[in-house]
Formats: C-alpha cells, structure tokens, sequence
C-alpha cells in the first residue's frame, strides 16, 4: 500500500470522523477508488477545475459526504429513489451511492465524456444501485420518477425548481447543496416551492458556509 494511499484514507477517516460520517471498509475502499479514478481521468476528460488529489478529498468526497447525516437521521422522506442533475463527474451521487447500497441513484448529465466516465466507475465498483443517464434534464422522461432531485451545480433555486419538476414523484422533494443561505433565490420561487428545512453542513477541511435545502412543490 502507497504512501500516498494511506495519507488520503487517513484523511477521508479523519473528515469523516469530524463529520459524524462512519465508513465501513467498503465504504473507504471504494470512495479512494473513486477518487484515484476521478484524478487519472480529470486530466483527459477535465471533469473538474480542481488538480490535486488531497483537494479533491477535501473539496469533493468530503463535500458530497457533509449531507449523509441528514440522509440517514430523515425519517420524514422515503428517499429511496434519488436522481442527481448535473452529476458531472458523479458528485455527489457516487459517494451517496457508496453509501447508501440499499437506495437506487440515478446519474444525469448532458456531457458525454462525464457519463463515459460514470459508467467506468459504476462498472469498475460493481455499483449496481447506479444508473447513468446522458442527456439534457428536459429531455429525460423517466418511466417511475423520484423521491428526491439533489444537485449540487444549479446556478439558482428557480433553475433547478422549474427544470426538474417533472422528475419528481407525488411527494418528492429538493436536495439543494449550497454555500451560502440563498435568501435572494428563495423569494422567486416562493408562491410556488415551499422550504422544509434549511441544514447548516459541516464539511471538514473547508472554510465558508455550506447549506443543504430541503424543498417541495407546494400542492
């Protein structure tokens, strides 16, 4: 085992431990190989502006990891069936899927290049809960639609409300991961989307605020 493998799960441990996230061996294994994978492929395939590889567990693993709590201490919603939009290079779907083998995760994307590198991942990790999809969220019509839309790339709440709706099942839900509050996107959206709950995130090893936002369409 590298040096370098054993500086970066030690770090992941670390991150999560800070997070109350608990990682089995699985979990760990596959979350490095995910991560060693995004690096070898970000070179040719440029799935994200950030390089080095301690960062990318910082800024992307421990980042997409910040919202297991929430998923595990909700009991309000059954989110067994979760579509993240504008995956990209699979955050923060994969982690979540690594996480949660029991619930199915699909992963959208328009780029091809991104889903290409999706399902080498789903393949290569024997993620059988993943599904990836290349096309444009408007285009997608999904035979049984979701509990819950998460995304973590949407410019504004409005975009991501209006262009997901029909994704959503009867009483689905918004998984909104945002750094700052967004006081100014709420107000646009507010005849129309009601916001459940607002979660303050820690994501260990970053500065700034990080937020998830629970939302519904109002019926």
């Amino acid at each position: 085992m590298t040096d370098l493998h054993t500086e970066l799960r030690a770090q992941l441990l670390r991150g999560a431990t800070e997070m109350s996230v608990v990682l089995n061996e699985t979990q760990i294994e596959q979350l490095l190989a995910y991560v060693r994978e995004f690096e070898k492929w970000n070179k040719a395939y440029n799935l994200s502006a950030v390089r080095e590889i301690r960062q990318m567990v910082a800024r992307h693993l421990l980042d997409s990891l910040s919202v297991v709590p929430w998923f595990t201490a909700n009991k309000k919603f059954s989110a067994t069936r979760v579509i993240d939009v504008g995956t990209g290079g699979g955050l923060p779907g994969i982690p979540l899927a690594i996480m949660f083998p029991e619930q199915q995760f699909t992963l959208l994307d328009s780029n091809g290049k991104k889903t290409r590198f999706l399902f080498h991942v789903k393949t290569l990790l024997g993620l059988t809960n993943v599904t990836v999809e290349n096309r444009r969220v408007e285009e997608f019509q999904p035979a049984q639609k979701f509990n819950a839309v998460i995304s973590r790339a949407f410019a504004s709440l409005q975009d991501m409300t209006d262009g997901c709706a029909h994704l959503l099942d009867k009483d689905g839900i918004f998984l909104a991961m945002k750094g700052l509050f967004p006081q100014d996107e709420l107000a646009p959206i507010a005849d129309k989307i009601a916001l459940i709950e607002s979660v303050k995130l820690l994501v260990a090893e970053t500065d700034g605020e990080r937020h998830l936002l629970v939302l519904q369409p109002q019926q």
